[in-house]
């Protein structure tokens, strides 16, 4: 290579063999740098008229690439940088390309690793194991069947909850749980009023011997908060509670197919047939306020009745329970006749006379020896007016 001429004065009709006069040395010059083993100067570019020039400045881009490919937690933006910086490097001859290209190697792996766990389900996995690591003593451990104690009762927010057995006292057991779609936090009125909906609608399926019920015992329900709905929590936790909410109760409410024979839970298949008729009562309570709407609810009860009466008539019954729950049929078909007589009404007196008489063929009382012979509760449950008073005003809140 060569090295470019000093600067000052130069002879341009220097002969051949001839070499300029030696200069005086500069005090101010830079000193010499070895180059290539051999003294003399730097490659050009390293120093400029006025000294030393600064070496190339680092991209950041390529920088925040390479934080984001290490890191791998958002692996997508670390692979755009990391394409944004090679471009910026190449075209402002800045440093940090090897940077920029190891984090878009690392973000197109973190990338691939995310891919494969999201389609094993890997990842739904892990984050479930993180949400019950981080809240052990959570009520989202919770799960139907569990019964539990919280600090405070079941009054106010709960955001622990201690496992216990059912057998001794505890604050609350879980009945059922719903999982609501994903989406904008709903808001606390319309997590109350689902939950309203949705715990009484399922309480019979957990509880299917209404009669088992005591009476001091009341529905409750957990609901997300708007801070555990940003961490995926999706579920209204339905709770029997007592009444008095810093009350225990004592002994597990669990009355399905799991804790019955087939023959209780086909007794009350059927009684739950009767009594989702009568729950569509309409909102009329007399009936001169609204006749058809009257004679349409009579033709549902005639209609559930019928049903009723088939069931407990098409199954085996064992020795005991056979003539007591042939007897209960036969009545409930009585009763059965005069709703659909009153479905046909044609003014309110006539509606009244067989209204009358089949509600009094299915009084409760009229289906005792039956459940006494299948071994089922036999004492109706009592409602008083704080009792209906609750149940108009829905579960509640803990």
């Amino acid at each position: 290579m060569s090295i470019p001429p000093s600067p000052g004065p130069h002879h341009s009709g220097d002969l051949q063999g001839q070499h300029p006069a030696p200069r005086p040395q500069d005090p101010y010059a830079p000193p010499p740098v070895p180059y290539g083993g051999r003294p003399g100067y730097a490659p050009y570019g390293l120093y400029g008229p006025y000294g030393p020039r600064p070496p190339a400045a680092v991209d950041g881009v390529a920088v925040a690439a390479l934080v984001f490919g290490v890191l791998c937690f958002l692996p997508a933006v670390g692979l755009v940088l990391g394409l944004i910086a090679l471009r910026r490097t190449r075209r402002r001859a800045e440093r940090g390309r090897g940077m920029a290209i190891a984090g878009a190697v690392l973000s197109s792996l973190g990338l691939a690793l995310w891919a494969v766990s999201l389609a094993t389900g890997f990842a739904a996995d892990v984050w479930e194991e993180v949400k019950a690591g981080a809240r052990d003593d959570g009520v989202l451990t919770l799960r139907e069947g569990d019964c539990f104690d919280s600090p405070g009762g079941l009054e106010g927010w709960a955001s622990e909850a201690d496992r216990v057995p059912c057998e001794g006292e505890h604050d609350g057991e879980v009945f059922a749980l719903v999982t609501l779609p994903d989406g904008p936090y709903p808001g606390d009125e319309d997590l109350t009023g689902t939950a309203d909906e949705r715990c009484y609608a399922l309480q019979d399926t957990y509880a299917m011997d209404g009669w088992a019920l005591p009476n001091n015992v009341d529905v409750y329900y957990l609901l997300p908060s708007r801070e555990s709905w940003r961490f995926g929590d999706r579920a209204i936790t339905c709770v029997f509670g007592n009444r008095d909410a810093k009350a225990p109760l004592t002994g597990s409410l669990r009355r399905d197919e799991s804790t019955l024979d087939a023959h209780q839970v086909t007794y009350l298949e059927a009684a739950r047939l009767l009594d989702r008729a009568l729950d569509e009562a309409p909102e009329a309570e007399y009936v001169e306020d609204d006749l058809p709407g009257h004679r349409e609810w009579a033709g549902r009860m005639s209609e559930a009745l019928a049903e009723q009466t088939g069931m407990l008539r098409g199954h085996a019954w064992p020795a005991g329970a056979k003539r007591p729950v042939t007897e209960l049929a036969a009545v409930l078909e009585k009763a059965g006749r005069e709703w659909a007589r009153a479905a046909e009404a044609g003014d309110v007196d006539t509606y009244y006379a067989h209204y009358d008489r089949g509600w009094e063929l299915i009084d409760p009382h009229k289906s005792v020896t039956a459940r006494k012979a299948l071994g089922l509760a036999t004492s109706p449950p009592a409602f008083d007016d704080d009792a209906e008073g609750g149940a108009e005003e829905g579960g509640k809140q803990v």
